[in-house]
């Protein structure tokens, strides 16, 4: 039996407790969820004539499937490019260059800290503003306040991911003659790229989901088709249940398909250890070489042509 280095493994008493809050925290949620659906049915909101238009093709066909076009264009666009800046920006947190370093960490920082849905406001105003002539300034705000902020935070997984490397990679790069920003570029870059990719894959469930911040600004994502439909049918509970399960159920397959990379790219640098048996070679003379055993020392017999 093994212990936690921050904890000793429960005993029987304290694992018993806990499946006993457990079971309490579960009852207590069905307690919840019953009273919810009590009220609802007294409030009239399980008539089929509200549910009836969300099963419709009017619903899926005009309103569902422009509004996830929407979202998961603008989480695309803004997936490549929060990538772009992560990498360029988290390279100029690495940089040599002391003032390129001040002013990368200067414009992270500034960008991590700032609220996305004020970034989508600005950058729309700005743009209709700036940009009068273009049609299509809330996507183009949406798409920019989402590299800006995920950009950021990537940069940051970048410069983190560099320095967890062993410092015996930069070492090497620098013995065959590589410069630094070599060895940055050549070496550290690419392996921390890899080794973050799981970390990517989370932050995009976070770009997808910040996207329905642009219903804000008039962005016709999904929040705001369903939010369309529902006005119009007075079903805006219904509606919004069938938006948030839809999000639930791209997040989760995003969710899944981070661990999955996660296990797969653990598995290709820190494989099991497989012990390998080998038969043992007997000699004509009665000798045995091969044999994973105790060496006495003595003289090994060889064989005879």
């Amino acid at each position: 039996m093994s212990a936690s280095v921050l904890f000793d493994a429960p005993g029987p008493r304290s694992r018993a407790l806990t499946n006993l809050f457990n079971v309490l925290g579960a009852l207590v949620f069905l307690a919840l969820l019953g009273w919810v659906v009590y009220i609802l049915q007294l409030k009239g909101q399980w008539s089929w004539t509200l549910w009836g238009p969300v099963f419709g093709s009017e619903f899926w066909l005009y309103y569902v499937w422009p509004g996830l076009q929407n979202t998961l264009r603008s989480a695309a666009f803004a997936t490549v490019g929060a990538v772009v800046f992560g990498v360029v920006f988290g390279m100029g947190r690495l940089a040599r260059n002391r003032l390129l370093r001040t002013a990368s960490g200067a414009v992270v920082e500034f960008f991590r800290a700032m609220p996305v849905l004020l970034l989508m406001i600005f950058l729309n105003l700005a743009f209709a503003r700036l940009m009068p002539q273009v049609e299509d300034r809330p996507f183009l705000a949406v798409v920019v306040a989402l590299i800006l902020y995920n950009g950021s935070v990537i940069a940051e997984l970048v410069r983190s991911g560099v320095l967890n490397l062993p410092r015996g990679q930069g070492e090497a790069g620098l013995s065959v003659g590589l410069t630094e920003g070599q060895t940055l570029r050549s070496i550290q870059l690419p392996q921390a790229l890899v080794a973050m990719l799981p970390a990517l894959l989370s932050q995009l469930v976070v770009v997808l989901k910040d996207s329905a911040l642009g219903q804000i600004i008039a962005y016709p994502e999904l929040l705001r088709s369903v939010q369309r439909f529902a006005s119009g049918n007075n079903n805006p509970l219904q509606a919004l249940l069938v938006a948030a399960a839809l999000f639930i159920v791209i997040n989760w397959l995003l969710t899944v398909l981070a661990h999955r990379l996660a296990r797969r790219l653990s598995s290709r640098t820190a494989g099991a250890t497989r012990v390998v048996q080998t038969e043992a070679a007997v000699l004509p003379g009665g000798a045995a070489t091969g044999v994973d055993g105790p060496d006495d020392g003595g003289p090994r017999p060889t064989a005879e042509p």
